[in-house]
C-alpha cells in the first residue's frame, strides 16, 4: 500500500473512533490510533515528527544531536528520568548514552559511555560525566535520596571498572550532583553490591530498597535491601523465586552470596533457584506494585518460542506475588506485519503515568507506545484486565522508542528515539493540547 493510501485508511478509521469518544480518560486522555505506522517511514516530516500520535496531541524535539553530539556513530540515547524533587523539580532531564565497542568512539577523540542533561528551561544540553570504561549505559533513575543511579547493560564486561575489576558483567553507579547546580557532577561511586549483571531497569520502593534486573533470556529479578536508608555501600541482594517452580503466583525474595553477586550475580541467583524470565528489561513501581517488562516472554510457552513479550506485575510487601498483566493474545492483539496487523510485541521501557496508568514502549519495528490501566475491568474473567490501548507508533522504522517518562507536567510525555534511520537520535516531547476551560477538568 502506498504511503498516501495508508494515511487515508488510517485517517478514516481514526475519524470513526473519534466520534465514539475518548477510550482513555485522564490528564493524557486520547482516542487510540488505528494502527502502527506501517509504511510511514517515507513521511517527509519524519525528522521533526517521528511519531504517529492521536488527534489533539503535538510533538516537538527537546534535544537532538545538533544540540549535543558526543559520538562519531549514532548516540543511543536512553532517557529515563528527570530531577523530580527539590527546588529544580521538573527542570532537568537526564539521559544515558548506550554506546559500546566501536560505537563508543567520541567526537573529542575519547571513548566510553556518558550521562547527559537537558535543561528544559533553557534548552541547553551538555554532558554531565563520562568514562572510557563505561559500557552500554542504559537504565537510569532519580532516587528519593537525591542521587542518580545508572547502570551498564552488558553480560560480559570488556572494560573492567578500575575500582572493582573483579566484576565480569555490568555495574550500577551512583551519581551525586552539585546541590546548587544539578547539571554538574559532584562525584560518582560504583555500587557492586547491586550485582554484576546486564542491567537496565532500576526502581526503588518507599523503604529505600532498590530493584534491578538481568537483561538475559534467562534473567532474574533482584531486590537490594540496604543496611541504612539511602546508603548503597552495605546491604543484602535477593533474587525473586516463585514457589513450586512456577513463573506466577506466591513468591519469595531469596538471599544471595554477596561475594558472588559482585563478580557475576546471575551465578548466585541460579545457585538458589531464582525464577528466570525472558529478557527482563525495565521496571516501574506504581504504589505497591512493581511492573516488569519481559521483552521475549511467552506466557503460554515456557520455551518462549514466539517471544512476543509480556508485562508482569509483582505485588510487593510481606507476601510477594507475581502475575502476567499484559500479553499478546490475551488483552492485546498479536502482531502480524505481513498482513498489516498491529499487535503487542517486545515491551521494553515503562513509565508511571500521571494518573497511575502504565505506559509501555516496544523494542520493535515499528516501535509502539501502549497504555495499560490496572484499574480497568476484566470482562471475560480470563485474569487479564481489558484496558490496553495503542497511543503512538514510531514512523522511523529502524529506530526504537526508549526511556519513556513523565515529569511535572501531567499532559506531557517524554520519549527518546535511538538508532534513528535519519542518523539523528533525539528526545521528543508529546504534549496534549488543552483547550480553554479544560485545564482543571481532568
Amino acid at each position: 500500500m502506498k504511503y498516501s493510501a495508508l494515511v487515508l485508511t488510517l485517517a478514516a478509521a481514526f475519524a470513526a473512533q473519534v466520534h465514539a469518544g475518548s477510550a482513555v480518560e485522564g490528564p493524557m486522555a486520547f482516542t487510540p490510533i488505528a494502527a502502527s505506522a506501517y509504511g510511514m517511514d517515507a513521511d517527509p516530516n519524519i525528522a521533526t515528527e517521528p511519531w504517529l500520535i492521536p488527534e489533539g496531541y503535538v510533538q516537538s524535539i527537546v534535544s537532538d544531536e545538533s544540540a549535543l553530539d558526543l559520538y562519531l556513530a549514532n548516540d543511543w540515547n536512553d532517557m529515563n528520568t528527570a530531577n523530580e524533587t527539590g527546588k529544580h523539580a521538573g527542570r532537568y532531564l537526564y539521559r544515558t548514552h548506550e554506546v559500546r565497542g566501536a560505537n563508543s568512539a567520541r567526537v573529542d577523540g575519547g571513548s566510553g559511555g556518558a550521562v547527559s542533561v537537558v535543561d528544559l528551561k533553557t534548552g541547553v544540553a551538555k554532558e554531565v560525566v563520562g568514562r572510557a570504561d563505561w559500557e552500554a549505559l542504559d537504565g537510569i533513575l532519580w532516587t528519593p535520596w537525591q542521587t542518580l543511579l545508572f547502570a551498564e547493560e552488558t553480560g560480559a564486561a570488556a572494560l573492567p571498572d578500575p575500582a572493582h575489576p573483579a566484576a565480569t558483567a555490568g555495574l550500577v553507579y551512583e551519581l551525586k550532583l552539585d546541590s546548587h547546580n544539578p547539571a554538574v557532577a559532584e562525584r560518582v561511586t560504583v555500587r557492586p553490591l547491586l550485582g554484576a549483571l546486564a542491567h537496565e531497569g532500576i526502581e526503588t520502593d518507599a523503604e529505600g530498597n532498590v530493584y534491578v534486573i538481568d537483561e538475559d533470556r534467562k534473567g532474574a529479578i533482584y531486590k537490594f535491601v540496604p543496611t541504612s536508608y539511602g546508603d548503597l555501600s552495605a546491604g543484602q541482594l535477593y533474587a525473586l523465586r516463585v514457589r513450586n517452580g512456577a513463573k506466577t503466583g506466591e513468591a519469595d525474595w531469596v538471599a544471595l552470596d554477596m561475594n558472588q553477586v559482585q563478580i557475576k550475580a546471575n551465578v548466585a541467583a541460579r545457585a538458589v533457584g531464582a525464577t528466570e524470565y525472558c529478557r527482563p528489561e525495565d521496571l516501574e513501581r506504581i504504589a505497591g506494585t512493581l511492573y516488569v517488562a519481559l521483552t521475549c516472554e511467552d506466557v503460554d510457552d515456557a520455551a518462549n518460542t514466539n517471544g512476543r513479550g509480556a508485562v508482569m506485575a509483582i505485588e510487593l510487601g510481606d507476601k510477594p506475588r507475581t502475575s502476567y498483566v499484559v500479553s499478546a493474545g490475551k488483552n492485546a492483539p498479536i502482531e502480524d506485519q505481513t498482513t498489516g496487523l498491529t499487535g503487542f510485541k517486545g515491551p521494553d521501557n515503562l513509565a508511571n503515568g500521571p494518573d497511575g496508568k502504565l505506559w509501555i514502549v516496544e523494542d520493535n519495528a515499528h516501535s509502539d507506545i501502549w497504555v495499560y490501566d490496572p484499574r480497568s475491568k476484566d470482562a471475560n474473567r480470563d485474569g487479564y484486565r481489558d484496558g490496553v490501548h495503542l497511543f503512538a507508533s514510531l514512523k522511523d522504522k529502524p529506530a526504537e522508542g526508549s526511556g519513556i517518562y513523565f515529569g511535572k507536567d501531567p499532559h506531557t510525555l517524554y520519549v527518546s528515539v535511538q538508532h534513528s534511520g535519519t542518523g539523528n537520535d533525539k528526545t521528543v516531547a508529546i504534549t496534549r493540547q488543552i483547550g480553554k476551560g479544560q485545564q482543571h477538568q481532568d
